[in-house]
């Protein structure tokens, strides 16, 4: 058992109803993940993210759960699930699974009592209030619905209840211990099932104050009961959050390592994507440096796109106006007024070579990597998709009908089918990259290999070098491990800087863009190409 597996995951996440459908009803299911589980171990992913899959009326993309022991039946039953966790292992796959307790769907049989009294014993499994509230809805995470506010009166209730996103999912009373007692009875049913953990969702929702709900002294102290409970079920099983806020914030749920394993570096992501739109490096370094140094058993996690929408409210507006007029020029390309409802290889107009400079970076940043399906062959969006939902198109795997995704007719799939123009199924697929040596996918399979084979990236405190040069980026981790160096260049000049390191002897390249003139000790200078990108790597000596 290796209990810190995760900081040197390859974690790919994925939904499973646009994935791989094998009962031709165009939804895809838990039988045709099992089929694509030797695809993945091929690109060298050792962990799954499954978003959520529980039975739900679908209202928010399965993030709205009816219960939590019941599957979608549209994806298969525990059967099949069982039947995915075995092929998984047998493939030296993890799985995560997508837990959202922050709240439920309204149809949750623990919602539905609560609505009968004051004396029904799930009433305070929710946040209620016998007169309106008066609220601003200045904690509304989404504007529609409700007209803004976090409050929804409910009939039958005769009360009004506290939501954070939609009136249809209403928040559950965290504080509560009962709730909680329910919580851990969930993580043990899916633990004893034999996943490896769940990707928390909403984090920093659950302690935010809701009406007269009161946490005690320290709120999270929930999560470290939460992080004590899920490993003594399972000792190498992880917990990792979605926490989108201040680099200053993050340590509050890292706690003293004993709350969660791994949190998001959103912070960073946000400041990639400056650097990406202005050609310099000087945005990702200074994020990078006010992120705080994670102990041995911490790690971030980082990302390029996930599901949502490229989310960039931790820039200044000026700032969001720069990335928005690189990467989504027009009005419908943008969402919320903060972010950006475009994949990676589309924003970066399909250029190969920015592309591999952003997965470089990807690979190299302080963390463990997590890829979005399709992200491995670039594809591309459907800007016709209403919402968030442009991200989420079927997975493209071959050029054949419905780009093998199902046999149905394309008007009966769950979601489009990218068809048309550059990025369609029939110029982006599986199939076609396996056979293409040059292909996007041939190149991720190849950037995954050497990063396993290099440990070194994901151990360690890293340090931002001075490169001299605002354009490149240059990042080192140390461990007893040894040390790796990636330097990346953001512009589209070739440059060559020097480096000033200490111990500079027997450093070497290991990958790069292209193969360069091996690094020289003694003048410690190093050429990058437009976009090039360069991972050198020292093994430590034992005497």
């Amino acid at each position: 058992m290796n209990k810190y597996w995760y900081k040197n995951a390859v974690i790919y996440c994925l939904d499973v109803e646009t994935f791989k459908d094998t009962n031709n009803d165009g939804i895809g299911d838990f039988e045709g993940l099992k089929n694509a589980l030797t695809y993945l171990s091929s690109l060298g992913v050792t962990c799954l993210w499954l978003m959520p899959f529980f039975d739900t009326p679908n209202e928010d993309n399965g993030y709205d759960v009816r219960n939590y022991y019941e599957l979608d039946t549209r994806l298969g039953d525990l059967g099949n699930f069982t039947e995915v966790l075995d092929a998984a292992e047998e493939v030296r796959i993890r799985i995560l699974i997508d837990l959202a307790v922050n709240h439920t769907s309204e149809k949750h049989y623990w919602f539905q009592e609560s609505r009968k009294g004051k004396k029904n014993k799930y009433r305070d499994f929710y946040i209620w209030k016998d007169e309106k509230p008066e609220d601003d809805g200045g904690n509304m995470m989404s504007k529609d619905g409700d007209g803004g506010s976090n409050w929804k009166y409910d009939r039958k209730a005769k009360a009004w209840y506290y939501h954070t996103f939609f009136p249809h999912q209403p928040d559950l009373n965290i504080s509560n211990p009962a709730v909680q007692k329910e919580i851990f009875r969930i993580m043990h049913f899916w633990l004893k099932l034999g996943v490896s953990g769940f990707r928390m969702d909403a984090a920093p929702h659950m302690f935010t104050e809701k009406g007269q709900v009161e946490f005690g002294e320290d709120p999270h102290e929930i999560f470290r009961n939460f992080r004590e409970f899920v490993e003594t079920q399972k000792k190498d099983a992880v917990l990792l959050a979605e926490v989108d806020l201040e680099p200053e914030r993050y340590q509050d749920f890292f706690g003293d390592e004993d709350q969660m394993h791994m949190l998001f570096n959103f912070y960073v992501n946000n400041y990639l994507f400056l650097s990406l739109a202005r050609g310099e490096a000087t945005p990702v370094a200074n994020a990078l440096k006010e992120m705080p140094q994670t102990q041995q058993k911490e790690q971030m996690a980082i990302f390029i796109r996930n599901h949502d929408e490229l989310n960039l409210d931790k820039l200044s507006e000026k700032e969001k106006e720069e990335v928005f007029e690189a990467f989504a020029p027009e009005e419908d390309m943008r969402i919320f007024g903060r972010g950006i409802r475009r994949r990676v290889a589309s924003m970066l107009n399909n250029d190969r070579k920015r592309i591999e400079l952003t997965y470089s970076l990807l690979f190299t940043l302080p963390g463990t990597p997590v890829l979005r399906y399709g992200q491995e062959i670039g594809m591309g969006e459907d800007l016709s998709m209403e919402g968030r939902d442009s991200v989420r198109t079927v997975m493209q795997w071959t050029s054949g009908k419905n780009g093998g995704f199902s046999g149905v007719a394309k008007k009966d799939l769950i979601r489009n089918i990218v068809s048309k123009g550059e990025f369609g199924y029939k110029k982006i697929n599986v199939n076609d990259q396996h056979r293409d040596k040059d292909s996007l996918l041939n190149w991720m399979t190849s950037v995954i290999r050497f990063r396993k084979e290099f440990p070194e990236f994901g151990w360690g405190n890293y340090e931002v070098l001075d490169t001299g040069d605002k354009r490149v980026l240059a990042t080192c981790r140390r461990s007893e491990k040894g040390m790796a160096l990636a330097l990346h260049n953001f512009s589209k000049e070739e440059v060559t800087v020097k480096l000033n390191l200490e111990e500079p002897d027997d450093i070497e390249d290991i990958f790069g863009d292209e193969r360069y003139k091996a690094f020289n000790p003694k003048d410690q200078k190093v050429k990058l190409n437009a976009y090039g990108y360069r991972w050198l790597h020292k093994r430590r000596k034992f005497v």
